[in-house]
């Protein structure tokens, strides 16, 4: 279970920008003696507190008297003027000399400050017992009791004008609405005589709570109406802040899905996401404690509004009051009266002429609540009145709910399946697993006869897995085809067992390291229709097996396959399974270099699969299309199909299907290679439900662009979760590998940086050894060896030096091999390959401890293809390795200016600012390129006389360098080093280095370096 730091105890303040704007302008403007009010509204638990804290804090920090009360729930007639009496408390005591006289000034305040005055007599009906008759019916107040409270009233003002002379004051009322009658008189009065004080009182309440009868009420009605006084509302949180408030609480990593279903749960109420994560991980049920202070709330309600209450949380839907009337069994005038209060006391809502809770955790604290007979006959009661009715839109859906919770198993069977066929109409295929888990857990309580005609448990496992690889669960998926094939018997028709056969072989496709179990099961259906005639099934298991074939590299096999399927399937007008047949000769037509053959086999196979509503192979032949376009690195036409592919795969409800994910996947690297990065964290987010590993593959594509931006807190949080999930897909190893590597090189932790690139080459030696993308692992991690060789060097530590040199060429030999190894079948590269291979032998230049220019620039060249963030970085390199090798400052801006300007547009912060820093050592200017960190006080000032190289030599020499290292960072010789120091000597009178250095400390020339990391 994470850790919950109770609200309000360091967790930041999320969101609530605009309110706090609102406040503080309030604050402003009552700094400039415009007095003023704010009433603050909200439900329970939405951070009112929180909110109040904060700006508490705020104009603390300001100079202003922060004062503060609060209201109490007393049911019995409350404490009189109790919030004041709080607030004001602090008076009393104050050792300031000018408060202490302002109170001792007004005798009235002893009624509400006793520590420090004598109390006058109470009045009655404030702090003296009230008679029956006063309580039962209002009366007006007697002359001297007006008196009295006008003269505190007029204290309270008096004192708080006073104060405020000096100093501005805020006072914060909280939970105004169980003030009592005499506290609102006095904050009417308060309010109503608000002038020219540097005064801000600031009152907040539950919205829910104030009910049309409610006393505050109608005082709020007029206090708006003041020129003086605005109302804020404090709404919930918005998707993005409820999870951000969500992550901030718990102080260990949460998943995606536990994130999401708290925040969506909570419904952005922050009291209640604290109490839904603090009560276990999964957050399944309801914590005991905020479901008690849920149903407090009903317990002043009447009984029948209860009972209405209980009926409605049943139905854990919008109810019409129709229905309500049927199954609640209340007469219309007692109906109509129970849910008149219920409304009025902010419990209910009505949307469109339906009920519904105002909150969802509400209805599950009601429903939780109910004792078993009851819940069970009030679900039988809506179940009799959905099959009493005509049919509709989830009509089916409704039925079996309520079927399932009566134990009405039999109907719920047959609604489960008509259910489940709706939902797949509808493009849900969520909705439909859930349909068919249920109709398989149910199974064998059904009496054959009571089962759905022409469904059997074989035909519900085939589907389960269906709707399991279609809603991003690919081992689900597995899993029931497994159990398929275990159900089969003798008996079974052998088309209908090759199709077993075949479903579970097309699973395993989407897991890694299953690739020999997946061949076996495409043969075991082979087996059983290789000797039959021309039929759907024969065409679909030719069609799968070709695509397995492809897979394994036995192209010959695979292009017979193929064709065969598209026989049959003419032969027998399979349209789907032709079109399957189709994706596969086209990429077998790309592989060999044919790519126009390839793009026209491919698009011949979406039209005949969108025609014959095959939507998996259109989403399928879709991947390919733009695989072929990507593969050629045309990547604004790649692109534009990878977005066509994830809108089909969205609308057809394959979004996280095996091929769905592969679009949206694909769309996201194409993003990231174009330059066109997604602001919102949500691009690299999977949907809700998804299996782990799915999730994994998208997050692994988002580090990139989180380390790429420099949120290296946010990298190094995301990135530990997704090592366990490299053996599912070695894309998420690539990705995320590639993303650990650059956040340690950006961070200049060489070391780990080289540690994580041989870490994960052991890794693919092991699974998959001439795999081309290892050639881009390789390049991040020669390139660290290479500085990690330059800083031992610079250390003078032979060792070190060897070791790092030792671990580049390791990893040089294998990206050269998996150039060598790996080639495609067309036997050239593509311009992703060679742009990398460029790349890896322009960064292993640099072991030699003088990387080479002109490779820099062939790898910045390569990358021209439409690679615009790698196109940045070669050329950022390109210009160290020119400057580094001497006299080529003009080419070096050249570069330096290109790659910056990518890294701004980009938000590339970690790249910009070594760019930035780069051209401020070699005295190159950027257009609009600030000044770095420290060369402001740096700058040059009339008393300074050394220049800016000179100063720039010292700096380094005051970190203990030595003129070697000092020439290697500034890109000068070591003699042009020596000759500057010289000159700083001279200028300051020193006769040694470490003598100049203190010197310059001394009279401010230098500031103190910063600690190291």
């Amino acid at each position: 279970m994470p850790l919950v730091p109770r609200l309000g105890s360091g967790i930041p303040l999320v969101g609530r920008t605009h309110e706090m704007r609102r406040l503080g302008a309030a604050f402003a403007r009552a700094e400039r003696r415009e007095a003023g009010a704010v009433l603050l509204s909200g439900d329970a638990g939405v951070g009112k507190t929180r909110l109040l804290t904060e700006l508490g804090e705020h104009v603390a920090a300001r100079g202003a008297l922060v004062l503060t009360g609060r209201c109490i729930d007393v049911r019995e007639g409350g404490l009189p003027y109790l919030p004041f009496a709080e607030a004001l408390a602090p008076l009393g005591t104050a050792a300031d000399p000018g408060i202490a006289a302002a109170v001792r000034a007004r005798p009235a305040l002893g009624r509400l400050l006793p520590q420090g005055q004598e109390p006058d007599a109470p009045l009655a009906g404030e702090y003296g017992e009230m008679t029956a008759n006063e309580r039962e019916a209002p009366r007006r107040p007697r002359a001297e009791q007006d008196l009295g409270q006008l003269q505190l009233f007029d204290a309270v003002l008096g004192v708080l004008t006073e104060i405020a002379e000096s100093r501005p004051v805020v006072i914060l009322l909280e939970d105004l609405h169980w003030a009592d009658g005499s506290t609102r008189n006095l904050l009417s009065f308060l309010l109503t005589r608000l002038r020219a004080q540097r005064l801000l009182v600031v009152g907040s309440y539950r919205e829910e709570d104030v009910h049309r009868r409610h006393p505050l009420r109608a005082l709020l009605a007029e206090l708006v109406r003041l020129a003086t006084v605005e109302r804020v509302g404090l709404l919930p949180f918005g998707t993005a802040d409820a999870r951000a408030f969500v992550e901030a609480l718990s102080d260990e990593p949460l998943t995606a899905d536990v994130v999401a279903d708290i925040a969506t749960r909570s419904e952005g109420n922050p009291f209640f996401a604290e109490e839904l994560l603090a009560s276990s991980a999964d957050c399944r049920d309801l914590p005991a404690g905020l479901a008690e202070v849920l149903l407090a709330r009903l317990e002043r309600l009447p009984p029948d509004t209860r009972r209405v209450l209980r009926v409605l949380s049943v139905a854990n839907d919008s109810v019409s009051h129709a229905a309500l009337s049927e199954v609640a069994g209340l007469g219309e005038a007692e109906l109509d009266e129970a849910l008149r209060e219920a409304v009025q006391h902010h419990v209910l809502v009505i949307e469109n002429g339906f009920y519904d809770f105002r909150h969802a955790l509400l209805q599950e604290a009601v429903y939780g609540d109910l004792l078993p007979g009851e819940r069970g006959r009030m679900h039988a009661a809506y179940a009799a009145r959905i099959r009493a009715r005509p049919q509709g839109r989830g009509h089916d859906a409704k039925l079996a709910y309520h079927s399932l919770e009566s134990k009405d198993f039999a109907t719920a069977l047959t609604a489960l399946w008509c259910a489940m066929a709706e939902a797949e109409k509808l493009g849900a295929p969520g909705a439909a697993l859930r349909h068919v888990e249920q109709a398989l857990s149910i199974w064998d309580a059904v009496p054959e006869e009571g089962r759905p005609e022409g469904v059997d448990e074989l035909r519900l496992l085939h589907n389960a897995s269906y709707f399991a690889g279609t809603t991003g669960e690919p081992e689900r998926a597995t899993a029931y085809a497994r159990s398929a094939t275990q159900a089969l018997t003798p008996e079974i028709p052998l088309e209908r067992a090759a199709g077993t056969w075949r479903r579970l072989a097309e699973t395993l496709l989407s897991l890694e390291g299953t690739i020999d179990e997946a061949v076996s099961a495409i043969d075991q259906a082979w087996a059983l229709v290789e000797h039959t005639g021309p039929s759907a099934t024969r065409a679909w298991v030719l069609a799968s097996r070709a695509g397995i074939l492809r897979v394994i590299d036995q192209y010959e096999q695979a292009m017979e396959s193929a064709l065969a399927a598209v026989s049959d399937a003419r032969e027998v007008g399979a349209m789907g399974a032709e079109a399957s047949a189709l994706v596969t000769l086209g990429t077998l037509a790309d592989s060999s270099g044919d790519a126009a053959e390839a793009r026209e086999r491919l698009r011949q196979a979406i039209a005949k699969a969108r025609e014959a509503g095959a939507l998996n192979v259109e989403v399928r032949a879709m991947y390919f299309l733009t695989l072929s376009y990507d593969d050629q690195a045309e990547v604004g036409l790649a692109l534009e199909h990878a977005e066509r592919g994830v809108r089909r795969a969205e609308e057809s409800g394959l979004t996280w299907s095996a091929y769905g994910l592969e679009l949206r996947a694909r769309h996201l690297q194409l993003r990231y290679l174009s330059g066109d990065w997604p602001d919102e964290d949500a691009a690299g987010r999977a949907g809700r439900g998804v299996s782990g590993a799915v999730a994994a593959r998208m997050l692994g594509i988002w580090a990139l662009f989180v380390v790429s931006r420099g949120r290296f807190d946010t990298a190094e949080r995301l990135l530990p979760g997704l090592r366990r999930h490299w053996t599912f897909d070695i894309q998420i190893a690539l990705s995320a590998g590639d993303a650990a590597g650059q956040l340690a090189y950006w961070r200049g932790r060489y070391t780990e940086a080289a540690r994580v690139a041989e870490e994960l080459i052991d890794w693919l030696e092991r699974i998959e050894p001439a795999l081309l993308g290892g050639v881009r692992i390789a390049a991040h991690g020669v390139a660290a060896a290479a500085a990690l060789a330059e800083e031992a060097r610079s250390r003078g530590d032979q060792r070190a030096t060897v070791d790092a040199l030792a671990a580049g060429e390791r990893m040089l030999a294998h990206g050269r091999r998996c150039v060598a190894e790996g080639m495609p079948r067309s036997g050239t590269l593509g311009p992703e390959g060679r742009a990398w291979a460029a790349r890896l032998e322009a960064a292993a230049s640099g072991l030699g401890g003088r990387p080479e220019p002109r490779l820099w620039a062939e790898a910045a060249e390569a990358f021209g293809y439409g690679a615009v963030y790698e196109q940045a970085f070669c050329r950022w390199q390109h210009a160290r390795a020119l400057l580094a090798a001497g006299p080529g400052a003009e080419s070096a801006a050249a570069a330096l200016e290109a790659a910056h300007t990518v890294a701004v547009e980009l938000d590339a912060v970690p790249l910009r600012d070594a760019v930035r820093d780069l051209a401020h050592r070699a005295r190159i200017e950027l257009a609009g390129a600030a000044a770095p960190p420290g060369a402001e006080a740096a700058a040059r000032t009339p008393a300074d006389p050394l220049t800016d190289r000179e100063r720039d030599v010292l700096e380094r020499v005051a970190l203990g360098r030595t003129n070697r290292q000092v020439g290697a960072e500034l890109y000068i010789s070591e003699k042009t080093v020596s000759v500057h120091l010289s000159r700083v000597m001279a200028k300051l009178g020193a006769s040694r280095r470490a003598e100049a250095v203190a010197i310059a400390y001394d009279r401010g020339l230098l500031t103190a370096p910063a600690p190291s990391e």
